[in-house]
């Protein structure tokens, strides 16, 4: 699922808005004005180590003058922006809880900035795999922008998108599918025929329907394909947005064996990237990882091997050793070296993306049970059936585990 998110637009419009906010006459307040200002320019320069000091240095210096609530969203929102950007939903977790609260005691349950607070837990939790818990937040951020918006509201399809979203990451298509599909129709009524916003509809139905669960891939490619022509009519065909839709056009086709037209939507979307980005910006890396898995899937190993290599190699150096994608490129590569037979390779690289998707996301996440069942597959092949087993009962557990909570309404 893609698209702006409500909570984060909200979010970032906030901190956006403390440069209008004028320096208080009290020469304490100027201190804790001082952290927070700091912190909030550290978070927009990608500090986020200095923007973690600052921000809690202006918590704590609020909390000690005895400030109102009001003065602590700013930094509470920025410091779980912070958390977010690393990676590390559990710390951003209790600070979008207590604004939660704030607001709705300022605010009221039903005002829309409490549906963007909700919205941000939402998002924590989708993010550790916990997608029956992000439900019922998503489904009250919907009831109140129903309540409290016009029915063709911009924020009503991204809620509507937000709902969906998880829905699809369990599976049960058929709900998803009717709200991307009402997401659509709402923009089709509401914007241009060219608007960014119908692109973004087009694709998550398209990406709904190429799933693993759905594989309707003549569904998904016309759907993809207008996407794209509004993309480049709207943004230019040298656009980021442009490449990430290139890339899954793409990928459809590899889906399909349609191996040299993907090829040359992904050779397109990387030299957009590399000409718009950094050398090892993980946008450029993603595009070679993509290529890399075209290239393994014709047979093509050396290639494959060398993107797959040059990927991991620059998202270590960009993301640190704990990251979440490093665990990914480290699956990619031993699933190349198990296709070859090349398991004494392969192995080690299974064992380290397990160990590190465990402590970036969490024991229980569902990129586990990915990177579980990938590794079970080596060793069935390697007649090492009770290992294997163990593997795989624990990767069914951890996405039972998710289903089986069931939403809390």
């Amino acid at each position: 699922m893609i698209g702006p998110s409500n909570a984060r637009i909200w979010l970032l419009m906030l901190v956006g808005c403390l440069t209008l906010w004028p320096y208080s006459t009290s020469a304490q307040k100027t201190e804790w004005e001082k952290y927070q200002r700091a912190g909030v320019q550290a978070y927009k320069q990608g500090s986020y180590a200095e923007a973690e000091q600052q921000l809690t240095a202006a918590l704590e210096e609020a909390e000690r003058l005895g400030l109102s609530d009001q003065h602590l969203t700013i930094p509470l929102a920025t410091l779980a922006l912070v958390y977010s950007a690393q990676n590390q939903p559990d710390k951003a977790e209790p600070l979008y809880q207590r604004i939660l609260t704030i607001r709705e005691k300022t605010l009221g349950p039903d005002h829309l900035e409490v549906a963007a607070c909700l919205d941000n837990l939402a998002e924590v939790y989708q993010a550790q795999g916990q997608y029956s818990q992000a439900e019922p937040f998503y489904q009250r951020a919907l009831t109140i922008r129903e309540k409290m918006l016009q029915p063709t509201h911009p924020g009503m399809a991204s809620s509507l998108d937000n709902l969906a979203g998880v829905y699809e990451a369990q599976g049960q298509y058929s709900t998803a599918e009717s709200l991307y599909q009402r997401a659509l129709t709402l923009r089709e009524q509401a914007l241009k025929p060219n608007h960014p916003g119908i692109a973004i509809s087009l694709t998550n139905l398209a990406e709904l329907y190429q799933g693993v669960g759905q594989g309707q891939y003549d569904q998904a490619e016309p759907l993809y394909q207008r996407a794209l022509a509004i993309a480049e009519q709207v943004l230019g065909p040298d656009h980021l947005e442009v490449a990430a839709m290139l890339n899954s056009l793409a990928e459809l086709y590899r889906s399909q064996g349609q191996y040299s037209q993907a090829e040359a939507l992904h050779q397109r979307a990387l030299s957009i990237r590399e000409h718009a980005l950094e050398p090892d910006h993980p946008d450029v890396e993603a595009s070679r990882q993509h290529l890399a898995a075209l290239y393994g899937a014709q047979g093509q190993y050396a290639k494959a091997e060398s993107l797959y290599q040059h990927a991991l190699t620059a998202r270590e150096k960009m993301l640190g050793p704990d990251h979440p994608d490093i665990a990914m490129s480290l699956n990619s590569l031993a699933d190349l070296y198990r296709e070859q037979g090349r398991y004494d390779q392969a192995e080690p690289l299974y064992i380290r993306a397990v160990a590190t998707c465990e402590k970036a996301l969490g024991p229980d996440h569902a990129g586990v049970a990915v990177v579980l069942e990938h590794y079970a597959t080596l060793l069935w092949q390697t007649k090492r059936e009770t290992e294997a087993m163990t593997m795989q009962t624990r990767a069914k557990a951890i996405r039972r585990r998710d289903v089986q909570q069931g939403p809390t309404r």
